[in-house]
């Protein structure tokens, strides 16, 4: 069983690669190229594969498949945080070699909350089981929403989080390069502390993943009930979640089927912790599922393709229309 050291150690080292990441790699703001993106992305992944071998080596094999299957979980429900964010971005037109600073200090931010998130989790779980089927019954309504709502949409004017920052902090409009607050003159008065549009995004970012952690971490508990392999899975995914952005933020949209694939896992992920006493899954088997699942959907978005919006049609007959008015 992990020790207090395990976890300390965990966190000491996740602190000393972001460290070195923004000191070292990224110390100046720069557009982040595909063949950067992808690069990082195969560090993440490749410490994530080596990090699942030692606990398989510490822990055993179980341990092992039920980490690596926690991480598949998260990093295939933060594709959905992709497309918010690459909503967010385009609504405030934040340029793009700011981006990266804005996804990197949501990601600390993240580490923070998901970290107490999970230890609530893993709190109530022990004290009260009967959550376990909450939690469940939780996922598959998610997944049904996942599959039969609307597309997102950013409405920064509704979200409560924005709306406290302005009530305390006056807001410019102008960006002021990578930083977060300045100190500028309004109406004649003097020097006051205003938080530049950069840090009005990064709440955003940072409220949207809290939103999503709500669906993915009672996930990752439906495939281990274990607190350090959900902790480290989930900080695994999240550290690859920026690399992984700036990879698919071009052609994300061409996966349209996705989200009925991460749909179907939300759904079974919930429907195991529903039959859990009467019908347990194997971690092979619900890696399995969960995998194909995803690759299945990926396939079917690059075979199918979508549909002709409606807006096409209707700009088709509004000509007809207005001549047949002209006639009368």
């Amino acid at each position: 069983m992990p020790t207090t050291w395990w976890w300390i150690a965990f966190n000491a080292m996740v602190l000393a690669l972001l460290a070195i990441d923004l000191g070292v790699f990224n110390r100046k703001a720069h557009v982040v190229s595909v063949r950067e993106a992808l690069g990082w992305s195969a560090v993440w992944i490749s410490l994530a594969i080596g990090f699942g071998l030692w606990i398989g080596s510490s822990m055993g094999r179980q341990s092992m498949l039920e980490f690596y299957a926690g991480y598949l979980v998260e990093q295939a429900l933060s594709v959905d945080n992709l497309f918010v964010f690459i909503l967010i971005f385009g609504y405030f037109r934040i340029p793009p070699e700011l981006q990266h600073r804005v996804l990197f200090w949501g990601i600390i931010g993240a580490l923070f909350m998901r970290g107490a998130m999970i230890g609530a989790g893993a709190v109530l779980i022990a004290q009260f089981h009967w959550i376990i089927y909450l939690f469940g019954a939780f996922l598959v309504f998610t997944g049904a929403k996942m599959a039969f709502g609307g597309e997102s949409k950013i409405e920064p004017e509704s979200n409560p989080v924005i709306r406290l920052v302005r009530r305390f902090l006056p807001i410019t409009t102008k960006f002021h390069g990578e930083r977060f607050f300045v100190r500028e003159t309004i109406d004649g008065k003097a020097a006051k502390l205003v938080a530049t549009p950069l840090f009005v995004v990064l709440v955003l970012v940072e409220t949207t993943d809290v939103v999503f952690a709500v669906d993915s971490i009672p996930a990752i508990f439906g495939v281990t009930r274990n607190p350090f392999l959900v902790y480290t899975s989930n900080v695994f995914a999240i550290l690859g979640l920026r690399s992984m952005y700036f990879l698919l933020a071009g052609v994300i949209g061409k996966f349209h089927l996705l989200k009925y694939g991460l749909a179907l896992v939300l759904a079974f992920v919930g429907t195991k912790m529903l039959l859990s006493e009467i019908f347990p899954l194997g971690i092979g088997l619900s890696l399995g599922v969960v995998g194909s699942l995803l690759v299945g959907s990926v396939l079917l978005s690059l075979v199918i393709k979508p549909k002709e919006p409606a807006d096409t049609e209707r700009a088709d007959a509004e000509p007809a229309k207005a001549d047949g008015g002209a006639a009368g």
